[in-house]
């Protein structure tokens, strides 16, 4: 364990230890670059000089560096001192989901889809990335106190491009899948498994697969039926319990295809509790109970090494809609000439000879026009096929069914098609042309998208809509910033700008709010108004001053409403106090001689106070004032001011005493206040 006040790396302070692992503890410190709060994973002494667990850690490291998501906790930076392994993380101030289980009892459906939907979206990202966390469960969900959830110790993640393949099942048994029990191939439908359990025990509070040991519980996940969680919970919602089932199934490719899917019917299960949309694909044999040899138990119960063989998914793609063919009859003209029945004139014949010469003309030219010169009428017998919207092969094959052929002309982006489709053909549709007669297209290069206005959207809900608009999820990037006045979770710009067009392949980043930006309050105490005012802009904060009397130095800052060091968003008004000069007063030159009670009233005409003041004075009247201290100077309103007054007696003439009546001890008051001597 690491002493509290240790700074490693030259930077980092150790402020305590907040939690332990299985390979590391994790400690609170203080970031004295940055001057903030962080949390630093320390591997154990044990497995410093064990290489393989320092291979396992720095991988863990790799893992999760590269992933910027609001939903995975961010590693900030990665190094070694003094023989110290070391992962410095952001500090999440907050509950984990185990505890937050354990607290409740069962979570509502509407929890549930809640913090299932900000996991899905964190898990997402990282398998964009190729990267499988492989250790999925509520104890690695935490919720911070302003409620995001966030995943975090991707400790035994990997890349799933790598051939390495783990010899263990290493993540927690009670949420392993039956392929990481098997200590066969895992993949991201292994962490599907995993947040099937997960949701199952949040809306049961239970574990679906409990032992005596890990051999026992891996078994069951192995070869025993889950009971459905509505058996414990009656009133849960059709639709919560079935994502659960098609999340927890034995074989794999019964399983949702990606985190995607299981988003999508989460959304669907919030606004169709009890719909009945989930579709689980059928087995392929009679039982879903997965049958293990001897020799594969023998390899659970031990733990030795497996050789497993590699399943194989394909990949899943929406095919795009076809457009529809459009038909369009061609138009065909027959030209009658009228011809006269008698003709009486040479004249008249000679007009009909004339009109039909420019007949001929005008037919020959329009001919030359529609089907190229040389070319007739009579001729053109091949009609050109509507090919917009065809990919080129099949533009190809119904030019060529239609006796013509195809040449493209020209290849460049488009809106509407595409790569490889056809978006435009310079010879129409419909046109007769003569057999091997060559129709010309531009082709598609690339579709191009408009990006639309994301703003003020949920982040999901534009992920989505972006994905749907044919970007690839995998270039889509989800990114954080302040923002003064847009909600947290929504979206408050992207990059490209909206209605920038852009090709399908382009990489989009999303910016999402995190909130109002969060500064410190300035100390303020004995500044001037100036040097509040600027102390207060540079901290990007509004002053709203006022003045108040008092005995402390006069124009200079008493009194703050929000302490020093305290944050608060960025644009706050902060109150503060100056202090200003009590007004002067004078004090009377008439008091002595004066009895006491006269003498308080005269002084509390002037708003000051008399401090009474017993003492014996020889040869004067008991109650009379003998002394009045600093009188005829001017002093603050509210002072107090000494008055002296005699408590002689003759005591020989009372018949009593001994000495000149004088008296011990002090009483002291406010106003009116007296003391004696």
């Amino acid at each position: 364990m690491i002493k509290e006040g240790v700074i490693i790396g030259n930077r980092y302070e150790i402020m305590g230890r907040i939690g332990t692992g299985g390979m590391a503890d994790v400690y609170k410190a203080v970031d004295r670059v940055l001057n903030r709060y962080v949390a630093v994973k320390i591997l154990k002494r044990e497995f410093r000089e064990d290489e393989n667990f320092v291979k396992k850690f720095r991988s863990e490291a790799r893992a999760a560096a590269g992933l910027t998501h609001p939903n995975i906790v961010n590693v900030y930076d990665v190094a070694e001192d003094r023989g110290l392994y070391y992962i410095v993380m952001e500090l999440v101030e907050g509950i984990t989901l185990k505890d937050y289980i354990q607290k409740k009892g069962q979570l509502s459906p509407k929890e549930v889809i809640g913090i299932m939907m900000q996991v899905c979206s964190g898990i997402e990202t990282a398998h964009d990335n190729r990267i499988v966390h492989r250790d999925i469960k509520p104890q690695n969900i935490i919720i911070s106190k302003e409620g995001k959830v966030k995943v975090t110790d991707f400790g035994i993640a990997k890349a799933t491009s790598s051939n390495t393949i783990s010899t263990n099942a290493m993540g927690s048994v009670h949420y392993t899948s039956p392929e990481q029990a098997r200590g066969g191939f895992s993949d991201e439908k292994s962490d599907i498994y995993s947040l099937g359990i997960t949701m199952y025990e949040m809306v049961t509070g239970r574990l679906p697969f409990d032992g005596d040991s890990t051999v026992t519980i891996a078994l069951k996940h192995l070869q025993e039926d889950m009971i459905p969680p509505s058996e414990f919970v009656p009133d849960m919602p059709y639709s919560l319990e079935q994502i659960i089932l098609k999340c927890t199934q034995k074989s794999a490719d019964r399983r949702y295809i990606d985190v995607a899917q299981l988003s999508r019917d989460l959304r669907r299960s919030a606004q169709d509790p009890d719909g009945d949309f989930v579709r689980i694909s059928p087995l392929k044999s009679a039982s879903g109970t997965v049958i293990i040899t001897a020799e594969e138990l023998e390899r659970i119960q031990s733990g030795g090494k497996y050789d497993p063989e590699y399943d194989e998914y394909d990949d899943y793609d929406d095919e795009d809609e076809k457009p529809v063919k459009k038909v369009v009859k061609e138009e065909k003209t027959d030209i009658d000439p009228k011809m006269t029945k008698i003709m009486k004139i040479l004249t008249i014949v000679v007009a009909v000879i004339f009109a039909l010469i420019l007949l001929f003309i005008i037919g020959y030219a329009t001919d030359i026009i529609k089907f190229g010169p040389g070319i007739s009428q009579s001729e053109a017998k091949n009609i050109v096929p509507d090919l917009v919207g065809k990919s080129e092969e099949e533009a190809e094959a119904a030019c060529a069914e239609a006796g013509l052929k195809m040449k493209v002309v020209k290849r460049k982006d488009s809106l509407e098609q595409e790569e490889g489709y056809v978006y435009g053909q310079k010879t129409q549709e419909g046109t007769a042309l003569p057999e091997g007669a060559v129709v010309q297209v531009e082709v598609s290069s690339g579709k191009l998208i408009e990006i639309p206005d994301l703003s003020e959207m949920d982040y999901i809900d534009a992920r989505d809509e972006l994905i749907d608009l044919g970007f690839s999820k995998k270039k889509i990037k989800i990114k954080e910033e302040t923002h003064d006045e847009i909600a947290e979770g929504k979206v408050t710009r992207t990059e490209p700008k909206e209605e920038k067009i852009v090709r399908k392949d382009s990489e989009v980043t999303i910016y999402v709010s995190s909130g109002l930006e969060m500064v410190k309050v300035p100390d303020l105490y004995g500044k001037t108004k100036e040097e509040a005012e600027q102390a207060l802009t540079e901290a990007g904060l509004v002053g709203s001053v006022t003045e108040e009397e008092s005995d402390l130095e006069t124009g200079t800052v008493i009194r703050q409403d929000v302490d020093a060091d305290d944050k608060v968003p960025k644009g706050s008004s902060i109150k503060y106090v100056i202090a200003k000069a009590k007004k002067q007063v004078k004090i009377p030159t008439d008091l002595v001689g004066k009895n006491m009670d006269e003498v308080q009233k005269k002084l509390k005409d002037k708003n000051l106070e008399a401090e009474i003041v017993y003492k014996s004075f020889p040869g004067y009247e008991y109650g009379v004032v003998v002394e009045v201290e600093g009188e005829g100077t001017e002093v603050s309103e509210g002072s107090s001011v000494k008055v002296y007054v005699s408590n002689w007696r003759d005591e020989s003439q009372e018949g009593g005493g001994t000495g000149n009546g004088a008296t011990t001890g002090t009483n002291t008051g406010g106003n009116g206040g007296t003391t004696r001597q």
